[in-house]
């Protein structure tokens, strides 16, 4: 609507100042066209998709054009631009879309032109002009400002919502499967043989899982920070049946991220061992792309039949929807799996930015 209070006022400005053209008919060629592509940014710019840097660009032009005429259609010793506060919208534009250097970058190409084609400048000029210097910046920076509001409340909500269902899954997890887990302990040493390894083995999952709920009450927003070494996480998991290759420089990413990943390629192990064979051998691979990172874990097992992922999912079993593809998701990276008689191999691609978190 800003555009168009613009456009309004230009148009009455120049109807007060008719006078002053030289050239009236083309003044009015010029005041219509500045109409008709008012009304076509504002279309375009409904989209967010058409908020291209060619249409802010060819916005920035046609605002430089409407000052570059002014001396033509009015004569060398004009005061007001034709356009006059038009230049705005544009401006404005851009400060929103790219920041400060958006709106700077702006405010000096409209500044210069707005210099150059005077004869000679006024006290009014100068005010104008310093505004179009001081106006872009300032609007740029309460956009970035605004963007960082946005994605904090974003990240904070977001941290919030995953710490409320912590809380829910472990008082879910301790008033059910905590209690099985500990009853099948105590009646397995009763029965003893076989029951007593089950309980054995059932009381050793439950101090495992009491520690797991443990360790996740004490991880908080400050826990996700700081740097690990990619290539000396995954070097760790290489035995003799697991070959793990990496670059020869560290590969840093947030130490949270290589947590995760580090557990995307255990669940990727987990599954060779559980599907292909304890001794069946695996390959793990670590590049470094610039902005992301790239995993692949390969087998040369006989594949996964078509159909069993989504099986496993509507049966409640999550392990490669969760454990790996949410993983990587939550991440900001994908996760790509190529199954057949070849074997499965698992291509995880995460980005180094700063989206690290949930």
């Amino acid at each position: 609507m800003l555009r168009v209070v613009f456009w309004v006022n230009t148009v009455a400005v120049n109807l007060w100042n008719a006078d002053n053209f030289q050239r009236p008919v083309a003044g009015v060629v010029v005041v219509v066209l500045l109409g008709a592509w008012t009304a076509y940014v504002l279309h375009a710019c409904a989209d967010a998709a058409r908020r291209t840097p060619v249409l802010l660009g060819l916005d920035l032009a046609v605002a430089v054009a409407a000052l570059v005429s002014s001396p033509l259609l009015k004569g060398e010793g004009f005061q007001a631009t034709v356009p006059g506060f038009w230049v705005a919208g544009p401006l404005l534009a851009l400060a929103v879309r790219y920041g400060v250097r958006g709106g700077l970058l702006a405010g000096a190409v409209l500044a210069g032109t707005d210099l150059l084609v005077r004869a000679e400048v006024s006290q009014g000029n100068y005010g104008n002009v310093f505004l179009l210097l001081i106006g872009g910046p300032v609007v740029g920076y309460m956009a970035d400002s605004l963007r960082r509001m946005a994605a904090e409340r974003d990240r904070a909500q977001r941290e919030a919502a995953a710490e409320a269902e912590r809380v829910r899954l472990g008082r879910a997890v301790h008033d059910g499967v905590l209690q099985v887990l500990a009853l099948v302990q105590r009646r397995g040493a009763e029965l003893g043989g076989e029951g007593a390894e089950l309980g054995r083995l059932a009381g050793e999952q439950e101090a495992a899982l009491r520690r797991l709920i443990q360790a996740q009450d004490a991880v908080g927003p400050e826990d996700r920070t700081g740097i690990a070494d990619l290539t000396t996480a995954l070097a760790a998991l290489g035995s003799s049946r697991v070959s793990v290759a990496t670059p020869g420089a560290p590969v840093e990413l947030a130490a949270h991220a290589v947590e995760e990943l580090v557990a995307v390629v255990r669940a990727c192990l987990d599954n060779v061992r559980t599907h292909v064979g304890a001794d069946a051998p695996a390959w793990v691979l670590l590049e470094d792309v610039g902005d992301r990172v790239a995993i692949s874990v390969r087998d040369e097992g006989p594949g996964i039949p078509a159909g069993r992922l989504d099986q496993a999912v509507a049966q409640g079993r999550l392990g490669v929807s969760q454990s790996i593809c949410g993983r990587v998701a939550d991440l900001g990276g994908s996760a790509e799996l190529s199954t057949g008689a070849f074997g499965t191999e698992w291509e995880v691609v995460v980005p180094r930015g700063p989206r690290v978190g949930p």
